[in-house]
């Protein structure tokens, strides 16, 4: 079996930071639940189904843990996808994607990536990382992870969260 890229360099903006996510017509919150990615979810997050990434290939990978952000209204809907590496001292995150309902100009939700992000961030607080968060990045979003999520440039595509910058995520989507 194939395994995933291990460089795999993200692109996933995060429009604004919530307190869960938000409505982007009525500005109403939903309050989220993050959830590990089970093998009956894979039928709704294939390509077939607008997704982007091969989630069945991450959700196969021994080393990868996959989960799901839903709403606690509407835990069926899977709003966005991330997987994730723990380290020996840090968490890598390996890939991440909006629903294809939350892209683009008619989306539904904003806060989707940012909720993601700082679910990552406290896995690694969790694993006693103090929230250190490793993350390849495209070159042209390096500026916008350092402007929206206190990301670290450390070289070439490298983005690292460190603690202080991670404690703010985690209080602002897991107060």
């Amino acid at each position: 079996m194939p395994n995933p890229s291990k460089h795999r360099a993200l692109a996933f903006e995060v429009d604004k930071l919530t307190r869960s996510i938000e409505n982007v017509v009525t500005g109403d919150s939903f309050q989220t639940v993050v959830l590990p990615l089970t093998k009956e979810d894979l039928m709704a997050v294939a390509k077939k189904r607008g997704w982007l990434f091969d989630w069945k290939l991450e959700f196969k990978s021994a080393e990868r843990k996959v989960f799901k952000l839903t709403t606690v209204e509407n835990p069926n809907v899977v709003q966005g996808l991330v997987s994730l590496e723990v380290k020996p001292d840090h968490v890598a995150m390996q890939l991440v994607e909006s629903a294809p309902h939350n892209l683009g100009k008619n989306k539904v939700y904003d806060g989707v990536m940012g909720n993601l992000v700082a679910f990552v961030c406290k896995v690694s607080v969790e694993h006693g990382f103090e929230g250190n968060v490793v993350f390849l990045a495209k070159t042209k979003l390096i500026h916008h992870y350092t402007e929206k999520l206190k990301a670290v440039h450390v070289g070439g595509h490298l983005m690292v969260i460190y603690p202080p910058a991670a404690r703010y995520l985690v209080e602002q989507y897991f107060p």
